[in-house]
């Protein structure tokens, strides 16, 4: 009779022990490095980590502990944007920056891709552009705020001149290295096969470049988003930069931040669309 209580004892203190066992296994492997998780658990995770921000967000600002003239409550935040949109004419503001951001993405993609896959594989192009690539992406876009208004006056050209260097030099850089990163193993084997140069440029480190490529465009774009902001401060009659700077002007603390909000939406969107984009193109990655 006692042997048989203590058995039983200890199946029901294994079974309590086991949920425990099985959490604590699941959070030793969220903290493994490059851990396996399922789609599900990824996306409760980043539900959970947003849901995180905007509870805080709202604690602090409901409890009082901060003044609504330093932070506004996400309610207010998201009421203000909805009447920017509904009833002060935002979208055409959107629709001015959203023209400029693309335009001096499109123009920095169409000369750095060329570029970068040049100096990625050419030591010619290396020694020539390298250095001067190089040392161009540590000057900040701002520095040529002056000097495009000098060249190109305070029209649509200029703000997007702007961005076109916010974003040419880094891509550039990064289509560079992934060029240099396809393997040498790869076109060796294509010139054992008999392909000539052109062949192995076109039919081989190309298409071994792009799907990266477009991951790098996908960053960049997100680059791209951060220096309309300062592309429209000088100039501008309508974009996201200067009614951000209207509303500073007058104070209101809760329209700048749905400024920043509506951009950081903008610029998600376009995250999204690039890697909706990544996985229509090249399935055979994912």
């Amino acid at each position: 009779m006692t042997i048989a209580m203590s058995e039983a004892e200890k199946m029901q203190g294994s079974s309590e022990r086991r949920p425990q066992n099985l959490v604590t296994q699941r959070i030793v492997t969220y903290l493994r490095p490059r851990a396996l998780l399922s789609s599900g658990e990824r996306l409760t995770i980043s539900a959970f980590g947003v849901l995180l921000f905007f509870g805080v967000w709202f604690l602090v600002t409901e409890a009082g502990w901060i003044q609504p003239f330093f932070l506004p409550s996400p309610l207010s935040v998201t009421k203000r944007l909805f009447e920017m949109v509904a009833s002060q004419g935002y979208l055409i503001d959107v629709w001015a920056s959203v023209y400029r951001v693309f335009g001096g993405f499109i123009i920095a993609a169409l000369a750095a891709i060329p570029t970068g896959v040049l100096i990625g594989n050419f030591p010619f192009f290396r020694s020539l552009l390298e250095p001067l690539l190089s040392t161009a992406r540590y000057l900040p876009a701002t520095a040529f705020v002056p000097l495009m208004i000098i060249w190109l006056g305070i029209d649509e050209s200029q703000k997007i001149a702007v961005i076109f260097i916010g974003t040419f030099f880094p891509l550039a850089l990064f289509i560079a290295n992934i060029s240099e990163g396809v393997s040498n193993d790869l076109l060796n084997s294509a010139y054992t096969l008999g392909a000539s140069s052109r062949q192995v440029f076109f039919r081989v480190l190309l298409p071994a470049c792009v799907p990266s490529i477009v991951d790098a465009l996908r960053i960049t774009a997100g680059i791209a988003w951060t220096y309309v902001i300062v592309a429209e401060l000088v100039g501008a009659d309508k974009g996201m930069g200067i009614a951000i700077l209207q509303s500073q002007r007058f104070l209101l603390t809760d329209q700048v931040i749905a400024g920043i909000a509506a951009v950081g939406i903008l610029g998600v969107i376009t995250d999204l669309l690039f890697r909706l984009a990544h996985r229509k193109l090249f399935p055979y990655m994912y």
